[in-house]
This record gives structure tokens, sequence and C-alpha cells, in this order.
């Protein structure tokens, strides 16, 4: 797979959990995306030759593929995945002593990403060539280099039941001191005063019982700096045991809690379907149990991004030794209780449908249904491409965003591509530009903003008609990069709810016991400075779902999109 530049956004949960936040530690493949600045090229001709070059290569154009691959890294020999990328086409095309050499000058940029090397089918043939060994090694020798600085192999030590308390305090200072330095909402630290805070969760560090316990109390210190890219996991062994999940999924509609799916047939032959109405868990109220159970251990950016997750990705999450007591009340509206199973997430993966990266559909009147729900990878922009000629004939198309959380935001740009004959913008984004000598003389610190550029519209495929965007609490991160470009070319109106109200670039780093954890580094915005982030993308037209037409399985915010085209 080649390692196209991303658009520095991910949302970092798999799309089968959708957002659970502190379930799945997958390191997004963003998090090898570097910004390139190039006074040869300019950063809407390096996209344009990425594209045209993931076309040859979708075509198995393989040699041009790799001559435009090499313009790219020779134009921005400091990116690393450019030349990884020109690598990926040499081996393809089968020279592989061009392979070598390019993979080798990836290395040299800084490129040390050795198990996604290691997997990647582009590379095969290399693989039984005497070199592969020996590159390898090398590229595992630079990471391990490169990362004594900021990510030291000695934060890679062994789960246990009970990490000693050295390791406890080393691993809640590492949190601390990678968010003070890279968190780009500074006044969100000082409003906290986060070495006070540091100073508050020292002694309770020091006296959890378990890694459970420690690892709950860095979630919680997480959670105060409401950043939904800011984040802990857990070693994968609590995942296992103690953030164990159900066979079930659940959404808040106007204000009550709502079985949406059952992966469980016993649960079925108990009563507990698609419409159950669940009141009460252990005895308390629905609200009450998320609210103080689960709320206070979730990084969220908004009210509806904490809602989205309490309610439904991190519903019911706990011991799998326990089993939770709903009080529920049926489709009918009897009342009953029911215990129900905790599993191991891949069980619950199993069990529950998970939503494709992309489908469609042509709805009466002509009207062509287009679901987004990931951009994990470019499977969303090839299907549509696949499809585009079928969709194009529509009067109109409805992009649905409203399960998307997140990825790579080139993908959803490279849709966006066919409904304007124009180059279009993106969001406005800026990290924090510390330094050290400056803050030793007293001057403030102050923001790089990153040079505003145009996405390129794509004029072999083109689509007029009318067009309109769905947005739900669960459109997050790169969907929502995907959202702000549709609102900036006044391309059509944007229906539903507010968006989730978080994207940027997470920085990942090591954590001792197995954990992990993540700071966002990017602050994101429209271009003229208003914000997103911390509020969500606001629909033009606010509908928000029914449960009389949940129950009775309408989409509501489906039907007033239909509307609107047909005004």
């Amino acid at each position: 797979m080649r390692m196209f530049r991303k658009n520095l956004t991910k949302n970092v949960i798999s799309s089968a959990i959708c957002g659970l936040l502190y379930i799945t530690p997958f390191i997004a493949a963003c998090s090898h995306a570097q910004q390139a600045t190039t006074a040869a090229i300019s950063k809407l001709d390096l996209a344009r030759l990425e594209k045209e070059a993931q076309i040859a290569l979708e075509k198995k154009e393989f040699a041009n593929a790799a001559e435009l691959f090499q313009r790219i890294a020779n134009a921005a020999p400091e990116v690393g995945s450019y030349a990884y990328n020109a690598a990926c086409a040499h081996a393809l095309r089968g020279n592989v002593d061009l392979a070598f050499t390019w993979l080798q000058r990836a290395i040299d940029a800084g490129f040390v990403d050795v198990k996604h090397s290691q997997q990647d089918s582009d590379l095969q043939s290399l693989r039984q060539d005497p070199r592969w060994g020996g590159l390898m090694l090398s590229m595992q020798k630079r990471a391990d280099f490169l990362g004594r600085l900021w990510n030291s192999s000695v934060w890679k030590t062994a789960y246990k039941a009970n990490l000693s308390v050295d390791e406890k305090v080393a691993g809640l200072s590492k949190f601390w001191s990678e968010v003070k330095y890279n968190f780009v909402y500074t006044n969100t630290l000082r409003e906290l005063d986060w070495d006070a805070v540091y100073q508050r969760y020292l002694p309770k560090v020091r006296a959890s019982k378990s890694t459970l316990e420690y690892y709950k109390l860095l979630m919680e210190m997480c959670a105060l700096l409401k950043d939904g890219h800011t984040n802990v996991y857990a070693p994968d062994e609590l995942y296992e045991s103690d953030f164990a999940v159900t066979k079930i999924r659940t959404r808040l509609i106007e204000g009550r809690v709502f079985v949406t799916e059952v992966g469980d047939p016993q649960l079925i032959k108990q009563g507990l379907v698609a419409g159950t109405e669940i009141l009460k868990v252990n005895h308390r109220d629905v609200h009450d149990y998320a609210r103080k159970d689960l709320a206070p251990y979730v990084s969220a950016s908004t009210p509806q991004d904490l809602e989205t997750r309490i309610y439904s990705y991190e519903f019911l999450i706990g011991s799998a030794k326990e089993k939770p007591l709903l009080e529920v009340r049926d489709t009918q509206g009897k009342r009953h209780q029911i215990k129900i199973d905790r599993v191991s997430i891949k069980e619950r993966n199993k069990a529950l449908s998970g939503l494709p990266a992309f489908s469609w559909r042509m709805l009466p009147d002509n009207i062509a249904h287009v679901a987004l729900n990931s951009f994990d990878d470019d499977t969303a922009a090839i299907e549509y491409f696949k499809a585009f000629p079928e969709i194009s004939k529509a009067k109109a198309i409805i992009f649905d965003v409203r399960d998307n959380g997140g990825g790579n935001g080139s993908v959803g740009f490279k849709i966006l591509s066919t409904i304007t004959k124009q180059n279009f913008a993106t969001s406005a984004a800026a990290t924090r530009d510390y330094k050290p000598s400056l803050r030793a003389w007293g001057n403030p610190e102050s923001l790089h903003h990153f040079p505003q550029s145009l996405e390129a519209a794509d004029p072999q495929h083109q689509f007029a008609g009318k067009v309109v965007v769905l947005t739900s609490a669960r459109t997050y991160s790169a969907a929502e990069d995907f959202s702000i470009a549709f609102d900036l070319m006044q391309r059509g109106k944007i229906i539903g709810e507010a968006t989730g109200g978080s994207t940027g670039q997470p920085l990942f780093f090591d954590l001792p016991g197995g954990g992990m954890a993540r700071v966002c580094t990017k602050l994101d915005s429209y271009p003229d400075g208003k914000a997103f982030v911390g509020v969500g993308i606001q629909p033009h037209h606010l509908v928000r779902p029914t449960i009389a037409d949940f129950l009775a399985g309408r989409d509501t915010v489906l039907l007033a999109a239909i509307k609107n085209i047909n005004e």
C-alpha cells in the first residue's frame, strides 16, 4: 500500500467500532504524514502529481507511476513517504534495484515504519532478495535511533496486572510532558493549570492498586483536555478483560436510549431487539449511569461528541466478568429486565454488521444516495469512481457522511473534486511554534500557520446537478474536513446535525505496560478563522432524527434532504 500524503487528520478507531475512543489503539496511517514545503513545486502541483501517480497505479501503469513518484520525491526530499511511494512503484514494475535504491532514500529521509514495510504487498517482490533483511535491519536501527529523543523503546515495558510505582509515575510524567509541549490548544492548558493537574494526579497514581486503576486515572486526566484527538489507550490485555463490550448497538434519540442493532440470537429470543428502549443499567437511571460511570473517562471535543460516545460507542463497556442488568421497555411498551454478556471487541465485530466504506443506491426521482462511511483508506474514492458513470446520471447526489468517523482527508477531497470545475479550498491549519531560546528571552509562544492552498478539481469526472451532504455528531475528523470543503464550495446544503467537532494531527507515543496515547498537534479552522473544532460544523438545515420515525423505520434526515432537492 502506498503511503499517500495525508490531510493530517485521523480518527483512530476501526470502522466496526466507529469511535470507541479507549478501546482500539489503532495507529493512524496519518501519523507518518508530513507537511512538505518546497519552492520548486507548489502543494497544488504535488497534489496533482500524486493524483496522476495514483491513477497510473490503478491502471497498472507502474513505470509511469514510478516516474511521477520520483518527481514528487525529488521536489520534497525531506518527506520520506514520497520516496517510499517511488520504491513501491518500482517494485510493482519489477525493477528491484531501483526499488531498493528508493527505499533506502525513504529511510534516509526519515521513513522508518518497519511494520508497514514488512506487510506491504507492493514490496512482495523484494522480500526474497538478500538485501531485504539488511535494509529492514537498517530501517529498524534508524527508527530506534530517531525514537530515542521522543519515544525511546524504554517505554515499551511488559504488561503486568499492577505496574511498579516507578513505571506509573514515569508514564504519568511522559503523558503530562507530551501534552505540555505538543497539545495545540495552549489556552486549555493555561485554564486547567496543567502543571497543577500533574501535581494533583501524582499521589493518585502512586496510590493506584492495579494497572487498570492506573490507566483509568490517565484517561480521566486526559478527558480534562476535552479534545477528541487527544486520548489515552490502555494495554491490549485490559481490552480483553476490563474494557469488554456487548453485542448490541445503541443510540440517544430525543433524549432516550434505544437499541439499534442486536448481534446475539439469545438476546433477541429474550426480547431485546432494535427499537427496545433502555431505561436503567444495574438499577440506575440510564443517564445517571452514562454521566457518572462513562463520561469522566471519555475524551470528547463537544457536548454532541460526548453524547455519541457515552450513549453509543462506549455504552455498557466494562468487566467481562460482570453482566450488566438492563431494565428495558419493548416496542409494545412493556417493561422487563435482562442481563447481557460482555465480550471482546473481536467477538463483537463478528456479531454486529459493519458499514462498508462506500455504498450507493438510486432513490426515486433519480436521486443518488452515496454513503461515505469511512476514509480509513482509498476504498471510498476507488468505489465512487467505479460507480461514477451511473451516479453521474442522477439529477442530484446526497453524500451521506453521518457515520463517517474519519481517516485520510484526501479520500474525501478526491470525491469532492468531481462536483466543481474550480480548484477548491479546505480548512486552515496551524501548529505551535515553540522555540526554546525565545522562551528563555521571555518572548511569548506563537503559532505556525501552514500555507493555505487549494485542492485540484477533476476535469475528467464532473457532476453538475444538485448536491447535498448529510452530517451528524458521528461525522468526525477527516469527514469534517470533507464537510468544511463542501461548505466552502457553496455547492449545496448541509442537512442534519452538527458534526462531532474534532479534527487534527495526532502525535502518538508509548506508555508503560503496553499502553499508548496521542496528542492533537494541529489546529484547524475555516480559512477566515471561524472555529469548528470544539463547536462542530453547523448544518444549513438542522434536522434531528425523531423517535417516531426511528420506530417506523424512516430516516428523518434523508427524507428532509430529498424534500430539499425536490423543492
